[in-house]
């Protein structure tokens, strides 16, 4: 197999589908923001409100001050439509009723590339991942296929089908990447707006924190010639 190739950027619209706030903004933000800044028209859908995420703050407090920080943080990258499903954070179940909620928010913005992430059961090696993230991201590539099917969700037939034309999942398989040299500090103040989030997490500063996982989350890619880079498991769909 040979190196890491580039994205196809031959789009215009994106939709981005994740758990939860941050989410996004620990992997995608900083090829995000080099897709806004080409003009792409660009939106989030978040299937939580992260209402589980803060540990010592109650849901019904915490579900609108991760709300607010997760628009924030996607103006920050150029990105001003965010939906959110109110699914139950930490409670997501992998299903035909959330395929057919994501197929429908597929069909409404009508994407040509979905990205997606890591949805495998692990995020590191002894590190098991989310269930929420295994939940979204396994029902978000089959509701891509359900979208574009008249047939399998007529609960929905109201929104015309739609077909996206991929799905780049990131996760610890990279296929293809982005050359995000250009737009590192965007996708740092994209991080830094989930503040009081990153403090429950850690005693560590805020932007010690954003820095290590920036840096992280855009190192170089073996056989991809950039500096930084966000790299990706590439699906293409008929």
């Amino acid at each position: 197999m040979g190196g890491v190739e580039e994205l196809p950027e031959d789009w215009q619209r994106g939709l981005v589908i994740v758990a939860h706030p941050d989410d996004i903004e620990y992997g995608a933000a900083a090829a995000v923001a080099r897709w806004t800044k080409q003009g792409k028209d660009i939106r989030y859908l978040l299937v939580t409100r992260g209402e589980a995420g803060i540990a010592g703050v109650p849901p019904a407090q915490a579900a609108p001050l991760r709300e607010a920080e997760e628009i924030a943080g996607a103006r920050e990258v150029g990105v001003h439509t965010v939906e959110f499903l109110d699914y139950p954070d930490g409670r997501i179940e992998e299903g035909l009723p959330l395929r057919r909620d994501l197929a429908a928010a597929i069909r409404r913005h009508r994407p040509e590339m979905v990205v997606l992430f890591n949805f495998g059961d692990t995020w590191a090696p002894g590190f098991v991942n989310s269930a929420d993230h295994r939940a979204v991201g396994r029902s978000a590539l089959d509701a891509i296929s359900d979208a574009g099917n008249e047939w399998i969700f007529p609960e929905i037939a109201d929104l015309a089908p739609w077909s996206a034309r991929w799905a780049a999942v990131v996760g610890p398989v990279a296929t293809h990447a982005v050359d995000v040299s250009a737009h590192l500090d965007q996708a740092r103040a994209s991080l830094a707006a989930h503040r009081r989030y990153l403090q429950a997490l850690s005693s560590v500063p805020v932007e010690e924190q954003v820095n290590e996982i920036v840096t992280m989350a855009t190192g170089p890619k073996a056989g991809f010639a950039a500096a930084h880079a966000v790299g990706f498991e590439l699906f293409t769909f008929g």
